[in-house]
C-alpha cells in the first residue's frame, strides 16, 4: 500500500487524474461554424460546454467553477466543424441512413505554471526529447487538439439529426474529459 491505494504491479486503485489540480475553469465554448438561417450548428456551444462540465464533476476530482473565482486550470474548446453527410438513400430519394460530424479544438492550460496540459509530452525513454536546453522565453505550444465524433442516424427508425447531434455532444464530452486523466 502506498498512499493508501492498492498496488499490484502498474495496476493501482488511485485515481487516474493528477490530484495537484483541484480547480477548472470551463468558458463557454466558441462556435466558428457558419450555420445559415441557424441551422443545426447554432447552440451547440452551449450544450457541449454543459455537457463537459457536467462530465468533468461526475467522472473526475475536479471542481469546476466560474469565470470569476481563481483555478488551477482552464479548458477552453472551440467548434470548428459540424456537418451532415447522406449515407445512403431510399428508392423515393429519402434519406435512409446519414451521419453527423462535430469536431472541437481544445486546449487545458495549468493556469499556476503556464503549462498546456492537453499536448502530449514526448516520453524521454520512447522517443526524441521535447527540447535540448529549454529556453525558458519560448513559449509554450498552445496548438489545440483537434476532439471529434462520429454518429448515424436512420430517419426511418425515428431517429433525427437533433438525436445524432446530442449523441455528438455526449461521446465528445466523454472523450474531452477522459483526456484530462494522466497517461498510463
Amino acid at each position: 500500500m502506498q498512499d493508501g491505494h492498492l498496488k499490484i504491479f502498474r495496476y493501482t486503485t488511485k485515481t487516474n487524474f493528477d490530484s495537484n489540480i483541484r480547480t477548472v475553469r470551463v468558458p463557454l465554448f466558441k462556435n466558428n461554424i457558419f450555420t445559415p438561417g441557424g441551422g443545426a450548428g447554432q447552440g451547440l456551444e452551449n450544450e457541449l460546454t454543459l455537457a463537459v462540465i457536467r462530465e468533468i464533476e461526475s467522472k473526475t476530482p475536479y471542481k469546476v467553477v466560474n469565470g470569476n473565482t481563481p483555478a488551477d486550470t482552464e479548458l477552453t474548446g472551440n467548434i470548428v466543424n459540424f456537418s451532415k453527410n447522406i449515407i445512403n438513400r431510399n428508392q423515393l430519394n429519402e434519406i435512409r441512413e446519414a451521419e453527423t460530424n462535430l469536431a472541437v479544438q481544445i486546449v487545458w492550460k495549468d493556469l499556476r505554471t503556464g503549462d498546456i496540459l492537453s499536448r502530449p509530452k514526448a516520453d524521454l525513454n520512447k522517443g526524441t526529447p521535447v527540447a535540448l536546453g529549454g529556453n525558458p522565453n519560448v513559449q509554450p505550444d498552445t496548438t489545440p487538439v483537434l476532439v471529434t465524433s462520429l454518429t448515424s442516424f436512420i430517419p426511418e427508425l425515428g431517429q433525427s439529426i437533433t438525436s445524432a447531434r446530442k449523441t455528438n455532444v455526449d461521446v465528445l464530452a466523454t472523450q474531452i474529459v477522459a483526456m484530462m486523466e494522466i497517461p498510463w
